[in-house]
Formats: structure tokens, C-alpha cells, sequence
């Protein structure tokens, strides 16, 4: 066992059963289509390897990598990359993606940012856009991602703050669908604390507050996207009886409207994420 591992073997009677919480998770995530809302997140994963200062030649991890927006922002500066996802469908979509741009010596590997086939300081650069933060597990996922990464080399990511508009999104869900118990909200890995506390002995931390613009037709759009495509959404709706469902979506349109900038009927909603860079000690 090595030192990050040590937090996260620890189990008592409290402890929430992960691996049945991870199955209903991917289950989640596999429903819907989730690449229909990543590929609108692409300039996250753009700004993300500039704040990495990302040389080519490095050896490049993208860990629940959704369809790779990640992936191929490292791919097009020339980084060595190896692409991960418990959801195989997504990784067929970076696939597709990374094959329409030239791009096949990408590595798409399935697998569990909790536990990663991959031998110690194997990479010089690990990355996360919108994945790793919704792993059950907080302190296993860090440790798992700290472990892979040499000592000198970089963690990236991009969490959503619990204060954003995705933040509140999750909490509504959370008023309708009961989240699993005893596990932490997804939000907390947008909150500088709590990065310290997976994080600050183990390097040093630079977290910049970013916003990205959710633009959509309408609200109405967005919620038919999002009800369709998006997993935790989609997957709370279906929940719901007919009552319930229309419940939820009025707490939906009414956080829009509390968000949305545009005056014209179409949705120009602000979300805020830290951009987190953490060099490795």
C-alpha cells in the first residue's frame, strides 16, 4: 500500500457502499447522451491545458474523460495522451472525434479514475474537465490521480463551484431525487478547502475562478437537452412520476431565470468552475 492510498482504506460501518453507488453512477452517465452536452464545453478543455502549459512530447492522462474534450486539446499540442472513461459509449465518441482530426495514436483505455490501471508517476501531466468531481470517492479518486502523475509533473482540472449555476442545478435535482447517501456532494471539488484538503500535501495548488456560458435557443431548449442527453438529468426525470417530473422542471426554469443574461428568449447562462493546476511535489 502506498502513502496515497492509505486515507481511502480506512472503512467503517459508516461507510457508504462506493462500488454500488459507482454502478448506478456509470448507469447514469451511460444513459442519455452525454457527448451532446460535452462537445459544447470545448474551449474548457482549451484553457485548461494553456493554465498546464502544455509541452508536446508530454505523457498526457485525461481521467473520465467524457468524449474528450480534454483529450484532444492535449492531442493538438502534441502531448503524448491516454484517454479513460468507465462509460465505453463516450469513448467511442472521443474516438470518433480524435479519428475525424487525425489524431490516432490517442490511447483510449476504459477505465476508473479510482482505481487506474496504470503503474506509479506514469504520467507527466493528469487532467480532468467536468469528470473526476463526480466520482464517489473523493479521497481514493485524488489519491489514485496523485499517484499516476511523477513527482514535478501537473494535475488539471475544471470543477464546478457549489455556487454556480451547475452547482444549483444539482442541488435542485437533489430536492426531487435523493442523492446517495453519505457520499459528498460533486461540488465540493470547485471549493479551494476542500482541494487543500485532498490536495495541499501533495504539491501546490492554483485555483482561478473562470466562467463558461451555457448558450442555448431557449430554456425550454436547454431543458430538452439536458432532459434527453444528460445523464443525472435525464436519469432524475425518469425517476419522477408525471406530477413530480413537472415540479422539478419548473425549479429547473426558474434557476435559469435567475441566471440567464439574455433578454431575446434565447439562454445565455454563466456557470462558474475553478481552473485548478497542481504541481506535484
Amino acid at each position: 500500500m502506498n502513502a496515497f492510498s492509505t486515507a481511502s482504506a480506512a472503512t467503517d460501518a459508516s461507510t457508504p457502499d462506493f462500488a454500488a453507488i459507482k454502478t448506478r453512477q456509470q448507469a447514469a452517465w451511460s444513459s442519455g447522451d452525454y457527448a451532446v452536452v460535452g462537445t459544447t464545453l470545448q474551449i474548457v478543455g482549451e484553457s485548461l491545458c494553456e493554465a498546464l502549459d502544455l509541452r508536446s512530447g508530454q505523457r498526457v492522462l485525461d481521467v473520465a474523460a467524457g468524449n474528450g474534450n480534454a483529450t484532444l486539446a492535449a492531442a493538438r499540442r502534441w502531448a503524448e495522451v491516454t484517454s479513460t472513461d468507465y462509460v465505453p459509449s463516450l469513448l467511442e465518441r472521443g474516438r470518433a472525434r480524435a479519428i475525424a482530426e487525425g489524431f490516432q495514436e490517442i490511447d483510449f483505455r476504459e477505465a476508473d479514475v479510482e482505481a487506474l490501471p496504470f503503474d506509479d508517476a506514469s504520467f507527466d501531466v493528469v487532467v480532468s474537465t467536468f469528470g473526476c468531481m463526480f466520482a464517489p470517492n473523493h479521497v481514493r479518486t485524488a489519491s489514485e490521480m496523485l499517484r499516476v502523475c511523477r513527482p514535478g509533473g501537473k494535475i488539471g482540472m475544471a470543477n464546478w463551484t457549489p455556487e454556480s449555476f451547475i452547482g444549483e442545478m444539482f442541488k435542485a435535482l437533489g430536492k426531487h431525487v435523493a442523492p446517495p447517501a453519505g457520499v459528498k456532494s460533486p461540488a465540493l471539488w470547485g471549493s479551494r478547502p476542500h482541494l487543500a484538503e485532498l490536495f495541499e500535501a501533495h504539491g501546490q495548488i492554483r485555483a482561478e475562478s473562470r466562467q463558461f456560458m451555457f448558450r442555448y435557443r431557449s430554456p425550454e431548449h436547454f431543458l430538452d437537452v439536458f432532459k434527453s442527453w444528460y445523464g443525472p438529468v435525464h436519469k432524475a426525470f425518469a425517476a419522477l412520476d408525471v406530477t413530480r417530473q413537472a415540479a422539478l422542471a419548473d425549479d429547473l426554469l426558474s434557476l435559469m431565470a435567475r441566471f440567464n443574461r439574455a433578454d431575446d428568449g434565447t439562454l445565455v447562462v454563466p456557470s462558474e468552475y475553478l481552473q485548478v493546476v497542481i504541481t506535484r511535489a
